[in-house]
């Protein structure tokens, strides 16, 4: 009989680390100018007034304000209005 589990593939198989991806700031919520709205890999949401887009296609916002998630032309899109 062995002492020792088997050494295989699977064993050995460490899954990475997540990204943190995802709506970070919910419909109805107050941000404030600089805040991370989404993160996303590609434009899953599109960039609406008051949101600008960054590099990486992060979403944040330019102007302090209320979230808005809204449907444009079937795209999702996600605007800051101010209050």
């Amino acid at each position: 009989m062995s002492t020792h589990k088997a050494g295989g593939k699977a064993s050995q198989h460490v899954s990475p680390a997540g990204k943190r991806l995802g709506v970070k700031m919910f419909g109805g919520e107050k941000v404030v100018k600089g805040q991370m709205l989404v993160r996303q890999r590609g434009t899953k949401f599109s960039k609406g007034t008051g949101v600008k887009e960054g590099r990486d296609h992060s979403l944040y916002s330019v102007a302090d304000g209320v979230t808005k998630f809204s449907k444009k032309i079937g795209k999702r899109v996600v605007s800051v209005v101010s209050k």
